[in-house]
């Protein structure tokens, strides 16, 4: 089944408008202005509405592509928190403005959110074993964990993982286990010594450093890391989602990775595409994901 899942529901968070290559979003009470490639379309809002709401505004360095500086209005501060509510699930995140556009979430991440929640509280393990690999600031952990499971959180960054750690605090969430390292070097490791996971969350970059300058292209080792994931996964009782952001990366790709490699394993199959939807009724692309399970 190919599926357009898109962010609903989220009292704290709304893209307002996108357009011209930036998007306009509300995280609580505060709007923020950044750049978004995908948005190639007019803004729906005129250029003095978006003015007006901004509260920081994103501007890249001359000769780079991600990083740059934001412009804060004197009521902005530069970190702040959110809250998300679905049925029984109640997070909190700490957001703060980074020198590469990103504030610490991914909204359109709602929809994968909401299915590792309700997919982890029907495994059959008690308590299951979740891998999150690729993990930033450990939203996806937070449901995980929340549903019950006992969660290890992966990422190559420590400041990233310490990120994570404050969002699991401010959600009243403890024990999970935090790992620091290159996502390859690990799976392979635990391929080797034989461990398994009931769930498996990959949400890989394009590109990418392990935490000893190890490189990370996401069509130069895809295909490896699926394959490890399979042997890493549960043959009995299972999920594993995964999910792109990368320009040109087709669906279509992703669906023959992961055929080739899970075969009959792959039940109650979900492909497609995230996006979110403005005021203007334009959706936004964000994203080509892929999710079973048992």
């Amino acid at each position: 089944m190919y599926s357009f899942l898109t962010t609903e529901n989220w009292a704290d968070y709304e893209l307002v408008d996108s357009g011209n290559f930036e998007k306009l979003e509300r995280f609580g009470q505060y709007y923020v202005a950044r750049p978004e490639p995908q948005a190639i379309w007019d803004k729906h809002l005129p250029e003095q509405e978006w003015q007006r709401l901004a509260q920081a505004v994103f501007t890249r360095d001359k000769g780079s592509s991600e990083k740059g500086q934001w412009k804060l209005k004197k009521d902005m501060p530069e970190q702040w928190y959110i809250n998300y509510k679905y049925n029984d699930l109640k997070l909190r995140f700490r957001l703060g403005l980074s020198s590469f556009k990103h504030v610490g979430l991914f909204p359109e991440q709602d929809s994968n959110w909401k299915f590792i929640y309700d997919t982890t509280r029907q495994l059959k393990a008690q308590p299951p074993k979740v891998l999150n690999m690729f993990a930033y600031t450990g939203a996806a952990s937070l449901a995980a964990k929340a549903a019950g499971a006992d969660i290890t959180h992966l990422d190559s960054v420590k400041q990233v993982n310490f990120w994570a750690r404050d969002n699991m605090e401010a959600s009243n969430l403890d024990n999970i286990r935090w790992i620091v390292e290159d996502a390859m070097k690990f799976a392979r490791r635990e391929v080797k010594r034989g461990n398994t996971y009931n769930g498996i969350i990959l949400d890989p970059p394009a590109y990418g450093r392990g935490p000893n300058g190890e490189k990370w292209q996401l069509e130069n080792e895809l295909n490896e890391l699926i394959k490890l994931c399979q042997q890493m996964l549960d043959k009995t009782d299972y999920f594993l989602l995964i999910n792109l952001y990368s320009l040109g990366f087709s669906a279509i790709i992703l669906d023959n990775l992961m055929h080739q490699t899970f075969g009959d394993q792959i039940k109650n199959k979900e492909l497609g595409e995230i996006y979110l939807h403005d005021k203007g009724d334009r959706k936004l692309p964000l994203g080509t994901f892929f999710r079973f399970h048992s």
